[in-house]
């Protein structure tokens, strides 16, 4: 049985979008592919044959995985969420309290995270960190080049 799985509505139209792509364009290019490879004769020495029905099979189990998820999807309510405290689609300001470094994250659900415009995954362990605190907390969190002291200066949404 699959999780739940928490988007923001723009998150579910990028992910039914995605998984339309792969139905109408990638699933008829590889039956093409493997209909091609077919005609060139023999199939127990036709890699192209072996390669394209490999590729297919890739193809439907990511096509499976992206249905479960779809199916699995709850819509966040953003208006629903406390503001006074750092929960999923917060807009956080933090210090780093070691090198006064200021950075800004949104935390976001892991298949929506995109370190370039500054989503992380609420799985991070930053956003794990942060998770439940308040203005003025300051928190600990364990990154791969080892532990750093945060300070939540803003929260928002």
């Amino acid at each position: 049985m699959s999780s739940i799985i928490y988007l923001t509505e723009d998150g579910l139209k990028r992910l039914h979008h995605e998984l339309d792509q792969l139905k109408s364009v990638e699933r008829p290019s590889i039956s093409a592919q493997i209909a091609e490879a077919r005609d060139k004769g023999d199939l127990s020495e036709n890699a192209e044959y072996d390669a394209a029905k490999e590729a297919q099979g890739l193809l439907e189990l990511k096509i499976s995985k992206m249905e479960d998820m779809v199916a699995n999807a709850r819509i966040i309510d953003e208006s629903k969420l406390d503001a006074s405290k750092v929960l999923i689609l917060s807009k956080v300001k933090i210090k780093n309290t070691i090198n006064n470094a200021i950075m800004s994250y949104t935390l976001v659900a892991e298949n929506e995270a995109d370190m370039k415009t500054g989503k992380i995954s609420i799985n991070s362990p930053i956003a794990k960190a942060l998770l439940g605190k308040k203005v003025g907390d300051q928190v600990e969190a364990t990154v791969p080049s080892g532990k750093v002291k945060l300070e939540i200066m803003e929260i928002g949404r």
